[in-house]
């Protein structure tokens, strides 16, 4: 993938995520956007945050004590983990389920 297209997809993906936080109540869940970085914070404190890493074309996920990195998978039009390949959006809902004690549906 080239830089123009990494920057394309890993805009699309912060959009997409920002775009499906506006619907969370935001005394439970809030989130602010910067240049290639959605920070992410919770009523009890946590914090995520999803960032856009240009010189690895991946995207990072930070959640609680766990550490993510995503490629972008073509054949499978989704960010996808470095080692056991489980889906960005997916993996975010489930973390976020956790820190809210509710399950939330994926993006």
């Amino acid at each position: 993938m080239d830089d123009n297209e990494f920057r394309e997809r890993s805009e699309a993906c912060l959009g997409k995520v920002a775009k499906w936080l506006e619907d969370f109540d935001p005394d439970e869940v809030d989130f602010n956007t910067a240049d290639g970085v959605v920070t992410i914070e919770f009523a009890a404190g946590a914090k995520f945050i999803l960032s856009r890493q240009a010189q690895m074309k991946q995207m990072w996920l930070a959640a609680g004590s766990h550490a993510y990195h995503y490629n972008w998978d073509t054949g499978k039009s989704a960010w996808l983990d470095d080692k056991d390949s489980r889906e960005l959006f997916a993996r975010l809902a489930e973390a976020i389920s956790e820190q809210t004690g509710h399950p939330v549906d994926s993006i």
